[in-house]
């Protein structure tokens, strides 16, 4: 049996279904509604994750280091608790007066406010190596220039601010978590009088945990807004394009009905959504009804030539509903070409987006047929667009006279911009993808400042104390090999704050203590006076261990309560937002080979972050091959011919060429969240061809007729296409901001490529294969040359 006679009985099976819901419209209601309660009953519980660490598989090494740390280490980051608008003394009031009552919260393990500049400054010369106490002083201000000598307090007084570091027990990544100790930690300070600190002060919360609220805020905020606008930009246009409130309602209807089935299926299957999968009910929906675009106004052009309702819905869902089978089935092949990735933002998005396009033509072969049935009977009739008017018709008109000049004048502009492609970048900031103008991150990058690095380091975890010393060395042997090339900063661990040979260090200092005290301060010049009474003072230090370093500072390394194991903290040089830094830090701590035979690596969000950038770059390409190929192959065995197949699939990849052509001339740049456009783009531009090509293969047809009916019914549907992106534009998130730009300057590069120059290529291929002698000339309206493809 040949491809064609299986269509061909596919698209009659088509009708045929269509009709029985068309003849039986109440049991497809029933049917209809049943699983839509069903739909709304799986997904009444779904919620947005935008955590980073759940984009990845938990096979993943920095998810498995990341939970080991949750678990043995607590939450990476702090609340961070700043008071701000008062003077220094007033500030160091406040901090005395605030840190042991927030300290003793349920959920915050202990407070860190206060620098332990005075511990280290009596014992530094314990630090110094036995054979150099001669250089003392050098040696200290090289081993503890990162000790800021700023008091004791995380304290600016130009600022007028001063900054504690609350310690949570818990996760950050657990957003009810957060909710949970941010509102403890404001609602205590709501309480408190704040005027006795003077007039102006006040206090402000930021840190990891504020961050990811407010951060989730913006984007569960965002998809809303997007979801909402969308729905009532689909709407205005539904109403534009059909002037008929009924016909919006019967189009929307199965739309809507999928988008529930969808999500029902994404609660069975997920249970959640994340940062990519958040928008797709909108850009669902702006393909679903695409679809409707094209059945509705099929049907519609039947019924005003004569057809009875049914006769009407079988010819329409024998054909137009096969070719947006088709359409569908590439799409979700394309989307299913994400699924091969293992970053689950984009496995997730294409998995859920597969099973939309396809229920979404299900939707509307039970629903509309049957929608269509009982409008008939009330003997409503569709308002008929009038093929031979509007400006469709205009160009359908225009373009057989002038389809040479415009070929060349197209083809002239799309190599320009394609010859530009190389120079499209990927960006690898992820500041950029986040909402920096946030209270919370600008109040914590000032706090940063303040502080003198990160407040959030790299933990590399050890499963006994005794080899924190180990991991060190080797970090810090890493860190000389690189050079000035290395990303660590410093590398601190409990081991390094408890000197070795202290009861040697501690009678060579004893005897110079004896030899300092005998000297009389007065008798000294006055410029060295000072430092003689400093090392009077420091060599009278006895030996402590490391149950009398401060509790601040000794906290820092400690694990969760019940936990064992030692920890040592690794603080980077470059940006950790900055995705190229991030990776280059992330190579230099991971995977440290212990003597015993075990390997640690450093845990923290920085390396999430940098796995998920080497996978996108990794499987990008593959990705983009895998749908292209899909989308082909799909394209050739529902088509039944390989020379229809690459003319459909024609418009589509000059159209994406065109794209990053244009990109590289608008400065705009790929980043790990909008490159998901790309294979979206090939499977939701590609349809238009099809329709175009089926039609043109119709019996009768002609260039003119079929242009301005199909015509128009391509620009609704990518106008509708585009709406759900479009939502995107105005979100406040840079990283879904991208997403829209990318993807709506695509649909418009194809809106040309694909009514424009498309046509004219194939009146151009079509006169020429006549004029030679390929085929008989066709006869068409307005003696329009008719590109036949093959059937």
């Amino acid at each position: 049996m040949s491809e064609t006679r299986w269509s061909e009985r596919f698209e009659a099976a088509m009708g045929s279904l269509a009709v029985r819901g068309h003849r039986r419209p109440w049991v497809a209601l029933v049917v209809t509604l049943l699983l839509t309660g069903l739909g709304v009953f799986l997904a009444r519980n779904l919620s947005l994750n935008a955590d980073l660490a759940n984009l990845l598989p938990k096979s993943f090494q920095s998810v498995q280091d990341l939970e080991k740390l949750r678990t043995r280490f607590g939450g990476m980051g702090n609340v961070v608790v700043a008071g701000i608008g008062a003077e220094p003394e007033q500030l160091k009031q406040f901090v005395d007066d605030m840190a042991p009552k927030l300290g003793g919260l349920s959920e915050i393990r202990f407070v860190n406010y206060q620098r332990p500049s005075q511990f280290f400054e009596k014992h530094a010369l314990y630090y110094v190596d036995l054979p150099d106490l001669k250089l003392i002083q050098d040696r200290i201000d090289a081993r503890f220039a990162w000790e800021k000598e700023q008091a004791n307090y995380y304290l600016d007084p130009q600022e007028r601010m001063v900054v504690m570091l609350l310690k949570a027990k818990g996760s950050s990544a657990d957003l009810g978590y957060s909710k949970k100790v941010i509102a403890q930690v404001q609602d205590y300070l709501s309480k408190q009088d704040l005027s006795k600190y003077g007039p102006g002060f006040r206090t402000e919360i930021t840190g990891t945990f504020k961050k990811k609220i407010d951060q989730q805020g913006v984007i569960t905020g965002d998809l809303a807004r997007a979801s909402s606008l969308a729905i009532v930009l689909l709407l205005a246009y539904l109403a534009f394009h059909f002037r008929s409130a009924l016909s919006v309602g019967l189009t929307m209807a199965p739309v809507a009905a999928g988008l529930m089935w969808t999500y029902g299926f994404v609660g069975v299957a997920y249970g959640q959504v994340n940062l990519l999968t958040g928008f797709l009910a909108a850009v669902l929906g702006g393909l679903g009804v695409e679809h409707g675009i094209h059945l509705l106004g099929r049907w519609g052009t039947l019924r005003s030539e004569g057809m009875t309702s049914e006769e009407a819905v079988r010819e329409t869902f024998s054909h137009t509903g096969f070719s947006a089978l088709i359409s569908a089935l590439v799409a979700a092949l394309t989307f299913l070409s994400l699924s091969l990735s293992e970053f689950r933002a984009f496995h997730e998005f294409g998995v859920i987006a597969a099973v939309g396009m396809m229920v979404s033509v299900g939707s509307y072969l039970l629903i509309l047929p049957a929608m269509l049935g009982v409008v008939s009977k009330w003997g409503w009739t569709p308002r008929v667009h009038q093929a031979q008017s509007g400006p469709m018709a205009v160009l359908a008109r225009f373009l057989p006279r002038r389809y040479r000049a415009v070929a060349v004048v197209l083809g002239v502009a799309l190599v320009a911009l394609i010859s530009q492609a190389y120079r499209v970048t990927f960006n690898y900031d992820s500041t950029k993808l986040d909402d920096v103008s946030l209270p919370s991150v600008r109040l914590d990058r000032r706090i940063d400042h303040i502080l003198g690095y990160s407040a959030t380091p790299v933990v590399v975890l050890t499963d006994k104390e005794g080899q924190e010393r180990e991991a060190v060395n080797q970090l810090l042997a890493r860190k000389q090999q690189y050079g000035k090339d290395s990303t660590i900063d410093f590398v601190g661990a409990l081991e390094d704050l408890v000197p070795q040979q202290q009861e040697e260090k501690h009678a060579l200092l004893q005897s110079i203590h004896k030899k300092l005290a005998r000297i009389d301060p007065d008798k000294v010049a006055k410029d060295t006076r000072a430092n003689l009474v400093r090392a009077v003072r420091m060599t009278e230090a006895e030996p402590f261990t490391r149950e009398q370093l401060p509790v601040s500072l000794r906290r820092q390394f400690e694990p969760a309560a019940g936990q064992k194991g030692g920890v040592v903290l690794v603080y980077a040089n470059v940006s950790l937002s900055d995705g190229v830094g991030t990776r280059r830090f992330t190579k230099e701590v991971r995977n440290l080979q212990l003597s015993d035979g075990s390997q640690v690596s450093a845990a923290g969000e920085a390396l999430i972050l940098a796995d998920i950038l080497d996978m996108v770059a990794k499987e990008s390409p593959r990705i983009l091959v895998a749908a292209v190929l899909s989308v082909f192959f799909a394209m050739w065995m529902t088509l039944g011919s390989l020379r229809n197949a690459v003319i459909c699939m024609l418009p589509t990849l000059v159209s994406i060429a065109g794209l990053v052509g244009l990109m590289a001339i608008l400065d705009l740049q790929f980043n790990y969240l909008n490159i998901v456009v790309i294979p979206v783009l090939i499977g939701t531009t590609v349809d238009a061809g099809v329709h175009l090509i089926e039609r043109l293969g119709e019996p009768g047809a002609d260039f003119v007729t079929v242009y301005a009916e199909t015509g128009r019914a391509i620009t609704g549907g990518l106008l509708t296409s585009a709406i759900g992106f479009l939502a995107l534009v105005f979100a406040k998130h840079p990283g879904l901001n991208s997403i829209g730009d990318l993807a709506n300057l695509g649909f418009a590069v194809n809106m040309v490529v694909v009514l424009v120059g498309f046509p004219a290529l194939l009146l151009l291929v079509d006169r020429w294969r006549n004029k030679h002698g390929a085929t008989p000339p066709a006869t068409t309206g307005d003696e329009a040359p008719h590109p036949a493809p093959e059937s």
